[in-house]
């Protein structure tokens, strides 16, 4: 296997004491998490897609969903007692999370921000998400990533 780039999740990871298994793919430009669960031969419900998303505020959030579903904006808005939740434009992503998209890692992120966590997810034996770079995903447990960080639970599946 060729050798993995050591981004801020790999740092953070790594800083945590978190165990976790390296995966290099080739990124596809709107592939999405089909295409790295394919690339990997794993389900794509076990692949989590790291969101950067706004509220209504302009303040900045993190959701962390299934690969195969969709975010209720609404939902999620009503789990955080907010008017209105929408998807960052990837630049102001980029900025908010310190990653470029299709790259975005929920582990050491540039901005403090509350992350949220499809409860769902938590009931998966082992995740992949993103190591921090595109083409990039680690796998782990998902109740270690949990440890880590200290997410909020909501329901937010469309």
């Amino acid at each position: 296997m060729a050798k993995h780039p050591v981004t801020m999740a790999i740092r953070a990871l790594r800083s945590g004491g978190v165990a976790f298994e390296p995966h290099l793919y080739t990124w596809e430009p709107r592939g999405g998490t089909a295409a790295s669960a394919a690339a990997l031969g794993v389900d794509e419900h076990a692949v989590i897609k790291t969101l950067i998303m706004e509220t209504d505020t302009r303040a900045p959030l993190c959701i962390l969903m299934h690969g195969d579903r969709e975010v209720s904006t609404k939902a999620l808005a009503r789990a955080l007692g907010v008017k209105t939740v929408a998807p960052c434009t990837p630049d102001v992503a980029d900025r908010h999370s310190g990653y470029q998209v299709g790259g975005t890692s929920p582990f050491g992120l540039r901005r403090a921000m509350p992350i949220y966590v499809q409860r769902t997810i938590l009931d998966l034996p082992r995740i992949w998400i993103n190591g921090g770079a595109r083409g990039f995903l680690v796998s782990l447990s998902p109740l270690a990533a949990q440890a880590l960080l200290a997410p909020i639970l909501v329901d937010a599946a469309a």
